[in-house]
């Protein structure tokens, strides 16, 4: 027996203690997430002895969490026990694009029996099906059907998470396997609280099911633990990337500060900046992470999607057959860049793309289902719906297929009224009063639009009205929640109908006039235009069309000017795609609107048809500026924003934070105390009107309102000065300054039915019939459905002679189903005599 001196002993006992603490304090480090802090001390207790199998573990996930792969994997090939490391080593190899070897190191595992053999197992089950060997792959997943189902509750959390990700593939062929997968998850979650892997994969199976609530609440519970893990940092970017906020920027940009080598984060962050439309920014991230994983599939998808959307069908084509050599059935990419086109309205290249994805995988449900909407949003209904069917079927918790679908089933209930260039799609509830307004303001708008552009779109155009928003959300996004009044795939238009918002809500020709625009935009520039620059000529030309359509100028805008919370120009298209804050897309509205009038202004109209006919060559925004306009898009940037200052120099002094004006309502006396600090305040002015008009003050109240007029005269909102100077002068009995008043406002504002009704009485008391008739017929592009308003156009337009558009209001009458139906009929009959239809007339009665 050998005997060791007591000092030698104690000696050694008091460095294995030590060594133990330092390195449960270097774990607590790492499940904390101070990667740098665990590694330094790791680093040092590896030193001191090579053949702690725990530090060596822990190491190499510090360094492999902070993207040092290259460290990791020689860490991992050093090990002084090979089998414990081979499947470690073979999880490094596949993030570096070394495929063949991990195949290799993952089958060592398993041939060997490691203790984590089975997370092997699914690794290389991962790793065949990544490569197109997906049968093979899917018989290896099956059989932990077996090991769950005969492990009688032996499993560690390991093993169970083995099985859930198994499981999770078996879904794509049974998708009630999903929740079996689930379960797996949370139980090893149950059995080990301190790893965060369990919750992790059970995020991103929450979030591959639609889930996203349930998915960030799983990515939160990590993050509440360790704030920079990069697996649960990346899950909440695509969470927050999947409900559509700006959040999703910021929680990716932290991922890529703690790993800078993360592909997926990388390849995330690439097909941000194509939503965008900013191909090189994309190219640049593409980059960084091929230079990590040449390998990469999801980085060469986003490496084709650049060039697809550059319009270099010769290189995206290289880089597709680059990915169908690595795996012939990957339908992954065909399915993301569907995705792409869609964000980027390019609605045919995404059928095409779903259709090449459904070729290489009949069990993708995604793609099938790409397919499906965006058939749909090309008119084509019976495939899109076949396809959508067959979609669900695969997919049933897919909430977009089933949305869509349960649509569908109510389109019988609608009826096509066709016009030389449309098919009207309209509810069959009132689609004859709808038909009766909306064919000839269609007609008007495609015969202006027509000669504005020298080209027309692909006919007929299909013009889809839905009653219920929820229903015109579901048709453009395939679920509820959609704040837009209208959308334009190219030649099918969905709206709102106007039933489905409140009176005054929205002026529903307009809209109309506005996505049609947006028809011809796709038309000419092959579906390329900048989503900014389409939405800000949409409105110049609904400017164009009437005074007062579109959107105008309104105080959040100006104080967004004022504090510079604007776009430039040369990033308006982040306006709307990538918003700073939720008001900044209706600013990036208005304002790209006054860019193109400024452009139509100093180079005519011709420039911008041929600005995008640049588009559908390839040509960019700073290339067009530079070639058609002559001048830097920069240069623009800073010329726009001066135009803009001194447009608006009068009511941005008006605006400037003086104080805050008391509340209308409040006492009379404080508001003319505050206004007599503060003249020249434009909100104080209308205040101080607006309750002196309130108590019928009206003499008081016209100097304060016309102050204000003077300050801000293109304000046209609902507390608008104009609006209280009517009632001032009409209350004076000053009908015609009434009548000013009104007609200054609707030409600013679109959807005030009260001003626009308000305004055809005082016309008519002013005996001015023809222009009452006028007003009225404005009131309903925003209101259809009163039947007083129709019969009294009626009357006014039979005054002045107008027997057509006397004709047209008998037959809204009839079509809203008046108590007197009998009268209404009759009188239709005598409208169809006056304006000289007799067969029309026998027809009525």
């Amino acid at each position: 027996m050998i005997r060791y001196p007591a000092l030698t002993l104690l000696s050694v006992l008091t460095v294995g203690s030590l060594q133990a603490q330092t390195l449960a304090e270097a774990r607590e480090s790492l499940q904390a997430g101070e990667y740098e802090d665990a590694a330094r001390v790791l680093r040092t207790i590896l030193t001191d002895d090579p053949s702690s199998h725990e530090a060596r573990r822990d190491l190499i996930q510090a360094l492999f969490f902070t993207g040092e792969y290259e460290a990791s994997e020689l860490l991992a090939r050093e090990a002084p026990v090979p089998i414990g490391f081979a499947n470690t080593l073979g999880e490094i190899l596949v993030t570096r694009g070394k495929l063949d070897e991990a195949a290799t190191a993952f089958q060592r595992s398993i041939d060997g029996n490691a203790k984590d053999a089975l997370t092997s197992e699914v690794n290389l089950g991962e790793l065949l099906f990544s490569r197109g060997e997906i049968d093979q792959a899917m018989a290896r997943f099956d059989r932990f059907i077996d090991i769950y189902n005969t492990s009688d509750g032996r499993l560690n959390a390991t093993e169970l998470v083995a099985v859930g990700r198994a499981v999770r593939y078996l879904g794509r062929n049974n998708p009630d396997l999903f929740q079996d997968a689930l379960r797996a998850f949370d139980e090893a979650a149950s059995i080990a609280p301190t790893w965060h892997e369990p919750n992790v994969r059970a995020g991103e199976l929450f979030l591959e099911k639609y889930s996203s609530t349930n998915a960030q609440g799983e990515f939160e519970k990590v993050l509440a633990v360790n704030p920079r893990h990069p697996g649960a940092l990346l899950g909440l970017a695509k969470a927050l990337e999947f409900d559509g906020t700006s959040d999703a920027g910021r929680v990716l940009a932290q991922l890529l500060e703690i790993n800078p080598n993360h592909v997926e984060g990388r390849a995330l962050l690439a097909n941000q900046h194509l939503t965008r439309e900013r191909y090189q920014d994309a190219n640049e991230q593409v980059e960084i992470a091929l230079a990590v994983n040449p390998n990469s599939l999801v980085a060469l998808t986003a490496l084709a999607g650049t060039h697809l959307l550059r319009g270099d069908l010769k290189r995206f084509q290289q880089v597709r057959d680059r990915v169908l050599q690595l795996n012939p059935r990957y339908s992954g990419l065909d399915s993301k860049l569907a995705e792409l086109a869609v964000k980027t309205r390019r609605y045919g290249d995404a059928v095409s793309r779903a259709e090449a994805a459904v070729q290489l995988d009949p069990y993708s449900w995604t793609a099938w289902g790409l397919l499906g909407m965006n058939e749909l949003r090309l008119g084509d209904v019976e495939r899109g719906r076949a396809h959508l069917e067959r979609a669900f079927e695969g997919d049933p918790y897919n909430p977009w297929f089933k949305n869509n679908l349960d649509l569908l089933d109510t389109f019988e209930r609608f009826e096509i009224h066709a016009t030389d260039h449309f098919e009207l799609f309209l509810h069959g509830t009132e689609s004859d009063l709808l038909a009766t307004y909306l064919a000839p303001i269609a007609e008007e708008a495609y015969a202006s639009l027509a000669r504005r552009y020298e080209s027309e779109p692909l006919l007929p155009v299909r013009a889809e009205f839905f009653p219920s928003h929820a229903d015109f959300s579901v048709r453009t996004l395939g679920e509820t929640g959609l704040g837009a009044l209208g959308v334009s795939f190219g030649r099918v238009l969905v709206m709102d109908s106007p039933s489905a918002r409140e009176q005054g809500d929205y002026n529903w020709a307009s809209v109309f006039w506005h996505e049609l625009a947006h028809t011809f935009h796709l038309a000419v520039s092959d579906n390329r235009v900048p989503r900014w620059f389409s939405e800000g000529l949409a409105v110049h030309e609904q400017r164009k069309a009437r005074q007062g359509w579109g959107h105008q100028v309104t105080i959040p805008f100006l104080r967004a000017l004022a504090d510079g919370e604007l776009k430039k120009v040369s990033e308006l298209n982040d306006g709307f795609m990538r918003p700073d804050y939720p008001q900044q897309v209706i600013f990036s509205y208005y304002q790209s609107s006054l860019v193109f009038q400024v452009i139509e202004d100093r180079y005519g109209f011709a420039v911008i048809r041929e600005m995008l006919e640049g588009y559908r060559r390839g040509e960019t925004t700073a290339e067009l500026f530079q070639s058609l306009l002559s001048i830097d898009l920069k240069d623009f940037d800073q010329e726009f924003e001066a135009h803009l200052r001194e447009r608006f120099r009068a009511p941005l002094r008006g605006l400037a934070e003086i104080g805050e004006a008391p509340l209308s309502g409040s006492d009379v006396t404080a508001l003319e105390d505050y206004v007599g600090l503060h003249p020249g305040d434009f909100i104080g002015r209308v205040r101080l009107g607006a309750s002196l008009v309130e108590e019928q003050r009206y003499a008081d109240a016209q100097p304060h309102l016309e102050a204000a007029r003077e300050i801000f005269p293109e304000y046209g909102g609902p507390d608008s000065p104009y609006w209280y100077l009517a009632q001032a002068y009409r209350g004076l009995g000053d009908l015609s300054g009434a009548e000013q008043a009104l007609s200054q406002l609707t030409q600013r504002s679109e959807s005030n039915y009260n001003a626009y009704t308000m305004h055809a009485d005082l016309l008519e008391q002013l005996d001015r019939p023809e222009e009452a008739a006028d007003a009225l017929d404005k009131a309903a592009h925003v209101w259809p459905y009163e039947i007083e308003l129709h019969q009294r156009l009626a009357t006014l337009h039979a005054e002045v002679g107008n027997y057509l558009d006397a004709l047209r209001e008998r037959a809204a009458v009839v079509a809203l189903n008046p108590t007197d139906k009998a009268q209404a009929l009759y009188l239709l009959a005598v409208a169809y005599q006056e304006a000289g239809d007799l067969t029309g007339a026998r027809r009525a009665v």
